[in-house]
Parts: C-alpha cells; sequence; structure tokens
C-alpha cells in the first residue's frame, strides 16, 4: 500500500512538472466570520443577511426562468405565413413517415394469421390451443401498431 501511495505521489509530481497548468492571479482567502459554525442542533448557525441574500436568489431563479419561458412562447409564433406553411408541411411529413411503420403491423398480422392456418391444417386436434397463441401475437403486433399511430399523431398535432 505505501509503495503505491509512494508511486502516485511520484507520478503526480512528474505529471505537474511536464504539465502547464493553470494557476489563478489572485488568492482569495476567507474569513473567519463567513464561515458557517455548527450548534450544538447540528444545523449551522445563519444570519440575517445570509437568509436574505437566499431568498434574493431565488426570487432571481424564479425570474429567469419566466423570462426564459416567456421568450420560449414568443419564439413559437411565426410572422409569416410561408414559415407557418414550412411547419405545417413539415409537420404532415413526419406524420405520414411515421405512419409507414403501420404497414409493418398489417404485414405482421398476416404472418400470425398465415402461420395460424399452416398449423391447424398440420395438426387440427390443437385448433383450440393454437388459437388462444395466434389472438395473443395478433395483440402483441396490433399494440406496436397502435404505438406506431400514437407516434404518427403527436407528429402532426403536438
Amino acid at each position: 500500500m505505501a509503495a503505491s501511495r509512494m508511486f502516485a505521489n511520484r507520478l503526480a509530481s512528474t505529471m505537474a512538472a511536464t504539465t502547464k497548468v493553470a494557476r489563478p492571479a489572485a488568492r482569495v482567502q476567507l474569513n473567519a466570520a463567513s464561515k458557517r459554525t455548527f450548534t450544538s442542533a447540528g444545523r449551522p448557525q445563519t444570519s440575517v443577511f445570509q437568509t436574505a441574500k437566499r431568498q434574493q436568489a431565488s426570487s432571481l431563479v424564479q425570474a429567469n426562468a419566466r423570462m426564459v419561458f416567456a421568450q420560449h412562447q414568443a419564439r413559437r409564433q411565426y410572422s409569416s405565413e410561408i414559415a407557418q406553411a414550412m411547419v405545417e408541411v413539415s409537420k404532415n411529413m413526419g406524420m405520414g413517415s411515421a405512419a409507414i411503420g403501420l404497414g409493418g403491423a398489417g404485414i405482421g398480422i398476416g404472418l400470425v394469421f398465415a402461420a395460424l392456418l399452416v398449423s391447424v391444417s398440420r395438426n387440427p386436434a390443437l385448433r383450440g390451443q393454437l388459437f388462444a397463441y395466434a389472438i395473443l401475437g395478433f395483440a402483441f403486433v396490433e399494440a406496436i401498431g397502435l404505438f406506431d399511430l400514437m407516434v404518427a399523431m403527436m407528429c402532426k398535432y403536438v
């Protein structure tokens, strides 16, 4: 353990000697009065000034959040008809490209029921059990199709 510490110290000193390190221009020393002191209850003692300073900082954060939100709302409005038309066209293109997955869901449903027909024709005695499996597969494929439809609608209306 001591050998690894010595190696780490040597490595750190050689790294510090070979690399350029940015150093601060001036060092600021903290006053002992500005540090928090702990009472016997375990909570730090804070002055009225520090409490007011914290409240002022939180009100500044809230004001900045309101300003950013107001700018975001102002950005959503488009001034020209061409820009509004381009946004609508891009929404329609997004909806159309997201709806391509619905074709995959249709193909999946077709494959599930084609496999059901083939398996029932091979073993008619298992028709009930195979039909239950087919309905389960249909539900999974249909759920994926509905998720795809939801994404397409979100592209258009959100």
